[in-house]
C-alpha cells in the first residue's frame, strides 16, 4: 500500500536523497559524473531543489511501509502544458508499479489544474527508460544534443 502526497519544504532533504539514489544507478550505468553532467539528479543539492520549489515547482512523494520511496515534480510551462520532472523511485522500491502510480498521479494533477499535456525530457540513450515512458502513454516529439550534456535528450509528451 502506498500514498502520494504533495511535499512541503521540510521534506526537501528526504526527497533529494531519494532522487540522488534513484538517479545514481543510471549515472553509473551511463558514466555520468558531476563533472560531465552536473545537472543530473544523482548530483542534486538540497538547496537547488528547495529553490525550484520556491519558484513554483510542486513536489510529490510516494510513501509506503518503508517511508518515502518515490517522487516527482510538476512545473507549469504554460496554460495547458506541464513538465514532469525528477520522477524517481528508490532502488529498493523498484518493480512495484510506483513509477506508473506517480505518472497516473501526475495526470490527475494536470487535469485538475486544467492542463492538457505533460511533457518530459529523458536520456535518449537509455532506451529502457524511453520504452517505459512509451508504455505510460508518452510519445517522442523530438531529440536534441545539447553541448553541455554527454547524451541526447529525448523529448516526449502525453495528452491528458
Amino acid at each position: 500500500m502506498h500514498t502520494i502526497t504533495q511535499l512541503a519544504p521540510d521534506d526537501i532533504p528526504a526527497v533529494a536523497e531519494v532522487i540522488r539514489q534513484a538517479f545514481a544507478t543510471v549515472a553509473e550505468a551511463f558514466d555520468l559524473t558531476e563533472e560531465n553532467c552536473p545537472t543530473n539528479g544523482a548530483f542534486l543539492r538540497d538547496a537547488a531543489l528547495a529553490e525550484e520549489q520556491e519558484r513554483g515547482t510542486v513536489l510529490y512523494g510516494l510513501s509506503d511501509e518503508d517511508g518515502l520511496s518515490g517522487c516527482m515534480a510538476l512545473k507549469r510551462k504554460d496554460e495547458a502544458t506541464f513538465s514532469l520532472e525528477k520522477l524517481a523511485v528508490a532502488p529498493w522500491s523498484r518493480n512495484r508499479g510506483y513509477g506508473g502510480a506517480l505518472v497516473a498521479h501526475a495526470v490527475e494533477e494536470v487535469r485538475r489544474a486544467g492542463g492538457g499535456t505533460i511533457c518530459i525530457g529523458a536520456m535518449y540513450e537509455n532506451r529502457k527508460l524511453v520504452r517505459w515512458y512509451e508504455r505510460q502513454g508518452f510519445s517522442i516529439t523530438g531529440t536534441r544534443k545539447f553541448a553541455h550534456l554527454p547524451f541526447v535528450v529525448c523529448f516526449m509528451e502525453k495528452s491528458v
